[in-house]
């Protein structure tokens, strides 16, 4: 039974998530639409990590064991011309070797949350990113950030629901800069809390307003209570650009 190894991009404003839902649009559920439709196969799909609804993705690594080999370029041409009608895309497909495995293999992850900091709003890019018009102070945002950076007690940034057995994370990675009329927050991690990208953003981006500084930052950090967190950034500005994965 062949194992193969895929990358998606996706547009997650149609879907409720990555993760399959009874009912509800899901990429999982796109996807695996799509395989039954080629092959007749039934399956689950296994994925580096899960995004939110709404949440895009431009490498999102996935694994899935098919009963029949094929060739990688027929699955992949044969799940994009099914998912034609989905807002989902499979950039590439392999076979994956030995015991490799797209959440076990994967050694880090990646997000970056992206703000339209000036005046007007994106024709082009409404629902990808965060419009925020006041000034921001980058240089402010990117320090407060790493603060962040390290192994702590997330607990103020973790979404309420989050299913994560423990709130402990090493950040490994918190950068701002500027591109253009954008502001970019890059954020690597083995693995993130629920919603802690986005937390950790709209706290930052208090700071970049002058509402908070690095200080303020680190006092919610210690707190290690929700309540002490900033706004949570939107969904709209999220993407996982993909997954650090061990070769396989």
């Amino acid at each position: 039974m062949p194992r193969y190894r895929l990358t998606l991009e996706y547009d997650g404003g149609p879907y409720c998530g990555f993760q399959a839902q009874a009912d509800l649009p899901t990429v999982q559920g796109a996807l695996e639409a799509a395989v039954k439709a080629f092959c007749g196969q039934t399956l689950r799909v296994a994925a580096a990590g899960r995004t939110d609804t709404g949440v895009h993705a431009t490498g999102q690594v996935v694994h899935m064991d098919l009963d029949k080999a094929w060739p990688p370029e027929t699955v992949r041409n044969a799940l994009n011309a099914h998912l034609a009608r989905e807002s989902v895309v499979v950039l590439d497909a392999a076979v994956a070797q030995g015991d490799w495995h797209a959440r076990f293999s994967a050694t880090g992850r990646r997000y970056l949350y992206r703000i339209l900091n000036r005046t007007a709003p994106s024709a082009l890019e409404r629902g990808k990113v965060w419009h925020l018009k006041g000034d921001l102070d980058t240089e402010a945002m990117h320090q407060a950030a790493q603060v962040l950076v390290g192994l702590h007690d997330f607990t103020t940034f973790r979404d309420l629901k989050c299913q994560a057995k423990s709130p402990i994370k090493t950040l490994d990675v918190a950068q701002v800069h500027w591109m253009g009329d954008e502001i970019r927050l890059v954020f690597e991690a083995r693995s993130f809390l629920h919603r802690q990208v986005r937390s950790m953003t709209g706290t930052l981006a208090q700071v970049g307003l002058g509402r908070w500084s690095a200080q303020d930052v680190r006092t919610a950090l210690e707190a290690q209570d929700r309540q002490a967190c900033g706004p949570v950034a939107p969904r709209t500005g999220s993407i996982s650009p993909g997954s650090i994965m061990r070769q396989g």
